[in-house]
């Protein structure tokens, strides 16, 4: 645990120092929803909530691909030598996820703004928004690494990545649309249960896998 939080620590300040590429992320966010709202105005409830997960799909795309492209191999030699596979590739998870929920709600912000706020369960689509940029996070974080030994970053996040996220997205979507409305729509413990059950098959196959690509 020590280490995990030593690898955040490092993770965390690294970003607060290089807050270039945290305003490029914020700078993409806004400009792609400034977009969306010249293009539609402000849209029905439906293709809303259908804009916002796809802009977080390709925000965290954006933002979870750096994770590994910017560690050098004298960096992760380093690393290699004074932290095991399994903390640095839980530490990458956890920023990972604390980044994709700032981003989430920060789109969130910027949809209401623009876009309008269909939304009348505000603290469930907050929930919501977070539960799915830390699902978004998981699988895309694992998917870096494994691309960065691969050392074809975003063909392989594209190819390994879409076909994997979109039932997870679809279901966000689903579980999204009862934040639209007061009614409580049946089966949502289910996509609750299997959103979660997914995250931790992610983070089970990453802590298995990771220390074989760590070791390459």
């Amino acid at each position: 645990m020590k280490h995990i939080i030593t690898l955040f620590r490092k993770d965390l300040l690294l970003e607060m120092r290089q807050q270039y590429s945290f305003y490029g992320i914020l700078l993409y966010v806004a400009s792609t929803i400034f977009v969306l709202y010249l293009a539609m105005g402000q849209p029905e409830d439906e293709v809303w909530n259908g804009l916002f997960w796809m802009i977080q799909l390709f925000v965290c795309v954006n933002a979870v691909a750096k994770s590994f492209l910017q560690e050098s191999r004298g960096r992760l030699l380093y690393f290699y030598s004074i932290a095991g596979a399994r903390d640095f590739i839980l530490s990458k998870l956890l920023f990972n996820a604390l980044l994709m929920a700032v981003l989430s709600i920060t789109s969130w912000i910027l949809f209401s703004l623009l876009l309008g706020n269909p939304v009348q369960n505000g603290l469930r689509f907050m929930g919501v928004a977070m539960f799915g940029g830390l699902g978004l996070s998981l699988v895309f974080t694992f998917l870096s690494a494994i691309a960065a030994r691969a050392q074809q970053n975003a063909a392989m996040m594209a190819i390994l990545g879409f076909p994997l996220i979109i039932p997870q997205i679809l279901l966000m979507m689903k579980l999204a649309n009862t934040a639209f409305s007061q009614v409580i729509q049946q089966g949502l413990l289910q996509i609750v249960l299997l959103l979660a059950g997914m995250d931790i098959l992610v983070i089970a196959l990453a802590v298995i896998l990771f220390p074989f690509l760590w070791k390459d």
